[in-house]
């Protein structure tokens, strides 16, 4: 397996937690979400465990790449965000799992072992909070179109394309223009332009108000 996060200290507690298992092989690491969708094309793990906040690519348009690249690959989130919003992105993004980070060392191993055998893992605590969910709307059509990989019409976030999404990420981290150009092998007017498209379809005014939106879908972790 691939473990992608952005932090050193917690892919080393989970590489040696993975080795006590001893039918987890751990074959690569990555830091960005980049760095995931590269090393899963190169390794073509059975699963990639990877946070949602990553750098330079979130974790979940990196999940919807490594799934159009390596379909045999099965993306499992360990990560701190427990709103149902960014479940609902993972799942559509083709995520087979889903574990929050406060979730109990057996329950993280048997995640991964039920990825890796085709099956899917929610954290008992997500699980709890759909099951709640769902009966509290009933026949909701809107979240069970959601559920079953459809967009949204209210998400303006699914409108932008995949170069938009990578734009609003790097501005959101304060990388300049020049910087974005340099990183995407853009132009700086094309840079400009996937920027404005970004704000206008977002409905933000600065860029304030864009690293607040970045912030909010857990594109940007403000503690990093």
């Amino acid at each position: 397996m691939l473990l992608a996060d952005d932090h050193d200290i917690l892919r080393d507690g989970l590489r040696a937690l993975l080795a006590l298992a001893g039918d987890i092989a751990v074959v690569g690491e990555a830091r960005t979400g980049y760095e995931a969708l590269a090393e899963a094309e190169r390794l073509r793990p059975t699963v990639v465990l990877m946070d949602i906040s990553m750098p330079e690519l979130d974790g979940v348009e990196a999940c919807r790449r490594i799934r159009q690249q390596t379909p045999e690959t099965r993306v499992l989130f360990l990560t701190m965000h427990e709103a149902d919003e960014y479940f609902f992105r993972a799942l559509r993004a083709g995520a087979a799992g889903y574990v929050i980070k406060r979730t109990a060392a057996a329950d993280l191993v048997a995640a991964v072992r039920a990825v890796a055998r085709g099956e899917s893992f929610l954290s008992p605590g997500v699980a709890h909070m759909l099951v709640n969910e769902y009966a509290e709307r009933g026949a909701d059509t809107s979240r069970v179109g959601s559920a079953s990989g459809e967009s949204g019409a209210g998400d303006a976030y699914e409108t932008l394309s995949g170069r938009e999404r990578e734009v609003l990420q790097l501005v959101a981290e304060g990388y300049t223009n020049q910087e974005i150009a340099d990183r995407l092998t853009l132009s700086i007017k094309t840079v400009q332009s996937h920027r404005a498209a970004v704000m206008e379809k977002l409905g933000l005014r600065d860029i304030t108000h864009l690293v607040r939106y970045a912030v909010r879908r857990g594109l940007v972790d403000p503690e990093r």
